[in-house]
This record gives structure tokens, C-alpha cells and sequence, in this order.
């Protein structure tokens, strides 16, 4: 997968403030106001910043935490894992590996299979639902 880079100037073009924000500067949205915490359509939900497949929606579960979570992503070489000590606590930064978009954090208190919980903006987003 080839890495997507953009200088400042191009991602602001891009993306909405609230996109930049949260993608780029490392931004939460407030709980329970994304677009996607609540969906339930099938389809695959893609990186803002580069369009990349990064979780489907048989992966997707309500944690009942506000934003849309996620067992396991589609294939784990597209997400990168950081260590995030903000705000005064350590979590599990989750990044688009091909674009370097913050997605949200990682829990280790999911359901089964993995016991995962991606816990993920949806301004980090795009949705395409699966064709009817």
C-alpha cells in the first residue's frame, strides 16, 4: 500500500473543519454526535483523508459509548496503533496507515472474536453502503 501524503494547505482543502480537526489534529467528536454511532446499514466505512477501506459493517456493535465501534478492521496492515498519553491518561492512539488520519483508540473490552473495541470518530469517516 503506498503511503498518501498532503501538505497542510491540501488537507484543509480537503477536509471540513470538523474533519481536519479530529483527523488531522487528533480531535474527538463529542460523544453520541456522529454521523455513524448509530447506523446499522451494510457497507464499508473508509478513511476521510485517503478513501481507504478500513472497517465493515458485520464489525460494527453498539458499546453504547456514543461512537461507532468495531470488533476487528477489515485487514489490520491498514491501521496503525500508537501510544496516546493526552489528557492525562494512556490509550491506544488508532491511525489510517496510509495516511496518518487519527481514527480514534483501541479498548481492550470488546465482544468476541478479538475482544477489541475500535472505538472510532465518524468524522474520520466516509460511508458507502453495500449496493441493493
Amino acid at each position: 500500500m503506498q503511503k498518501v501524503t498532503k501538505t497542510d494547505a491540501q488537507w484543509r482543502e480537503q477536509l471540513t473543519p470538523e474533519q481536519y480537526y479530529v483527523a488531522r489534529q487528533k480531535g474527538t467528536e463529542r460523544a453520541f454526535t456522529g454521523e455513524y454511532w448509530n447506523t446499522s446499514t451494510p457497507g464499508i466505512y473508509r478513511c476521510v483523508g485517503c478513501g481507504t477501506p478500513l472497517f465493515a459493517s458485520d464489525t460494527k456493535f453498539d458499546a453504547g459509548c456514543g461512537w461507532p465501534s468495531y470488533f476487528d478492521p477489515i485487514d489490520p496492515a491498514r491501521v496503525r496503533e500508537e501510544t496516546d498519553t493526552s489528557h492525562g491518561m494512556v490509550r491506544t492512539e488508532v491511525l489510517c496507515n496510509i495516511c496518518d488520519s487519527h481514527l480514534g483508540h483501541v479498548f481492550p473490552d470488546g465482544p468476541p472474536p478479538t475482544g477489541l473495541r475500535y472505538c472510532i470518530n465518524s468524522l474520520s469517516m466516509t460511508f458507502e453502503p453495500d449496493p441493493a
